[in-house]
């Protein structure tokens, strides 16, 4: 299954894409870097690729597709998280996985614990990825191909706007699953129809995300905001509200758009997408406003 097609504003073929505002700019960021089923051809991994699908955020790069006719740049990843995840700082790396001396600092988190590091071991509780070790070689061209660039990517699309506005906006775009599975914190429990992170308060200032909390449940959404999920490294690593730079993550859960089975569009797909499409004309009415 693929889902990458080539198009002229691909930013590096392969890695991710960008699509850049089709009106007058604004100083918001979206970017969906867990959506994508390329599998590299260097994968080699062990289980199915309905196992694999488990870990991808199918079509949320196309629920917020919308951005760039809001004034938004929109990047989304072309590769799986499973194979590399962006979503990690690349030092919270699993040495179990390693065959040899890893040469660089590691700072393995909770997540590492489960085996959902910058490299995953597991795809799911008790199923292993690969059937041996990776090399040194494989890990660092991982990091090197793909993490660093879309990091790269957030980074430049970010301070360009930055440079510009004076302050900057990012909205960091993933799916859940309905109910939490055993590597989740949440294991067992039904979740809402959305979840707005910002790391306890750590990664924006407060009036942004409750807008976007206050868009949502406008839109009837059942929205948590922290729990389960409290925001990972794309809104740690490229936030300062003290500097103006303010990023948020959101959960979309599957359930609302996508058969959890065969991991295909449902019914309520473009119903949501109606709604996702008001939420980012809100969001930049709320951007506009602290800009103006």
């Amino acid at each position: 299954m693929t889902s990458h097609q080539s198009d002229p504003d691909d930013l590096i073929p392969g890695v991710l894409w960008r699509r850049d505002p089709v009106v007058e700019a604004i100083p918001l960021v979206v970017d969906s870097p867990h959506n994508s089923t390329d599998w590299p051809a260097d994968f080699d991994h062990v289980v199915t690729e309905a196992e694999l699908m488990t870990s991808v955020d199918r079509f949320v790069d196309e629920l917020f597709g919308h951005a760039p006719a809001v004034g938004a740049t929109l990047i989304a990843a072309q590769f799986p998280r499973a194979y590399i995840d962006p979503n990690r700082a690349e030092d919270d790396l699993d040495l179990a996985l390693i065959e040899g001396d890893w040469p660089l600092p590691v700072n393995p988190g909770e997540k590492t614990d489960y085996g959902m590091g910058v490299v995953r071991r597991y795809i799911l509780k008790g199923r292993p990825i690969y059937d041996r070790k990776l090399s040194v070689a494989e890990v660092i061209h991982r990091l090197e191909t793909y993490h660093r660039p879309y990091h790269a990517a957030v980074a430049a699309a970010m301070e360009a706007a930055h440079g510009r506005f004076g302050q900057v906006f990012h909205i960091d775009c993933h799916s859940m699953k309905p109910v939490g599975n055993a590597m989740n914190v949440d294991a067992g429990s039904a979740r809402p129809d959305m979840v707005l992170s910002d790391r306890e308060g750590a990664t924006c200032d407060a009036d942004f995300i409750q807008t976007a909390a206050e868009l949502l449940r406008d839109r009837g959404y059942r929205v948590s905001i922290n729990h389960p999920y409290k925001g990972a490294e794309l809104v740690a690593r490229h936030s300062d509200p003290a500097a103006g730079r303010h990023s948020l993550q959101i959960e979309l859960n599957r359930a609302l758009y996508m058969d959890t089975e065969s991991f295909e569009k449902t019914d309520g797909f473009a119903a949501l997408k109606a709604d996702l499409d008001g939420f980012l004309d809100g969001m930049a009415a709320f951007v506009r406003a602290r800009v103006g």
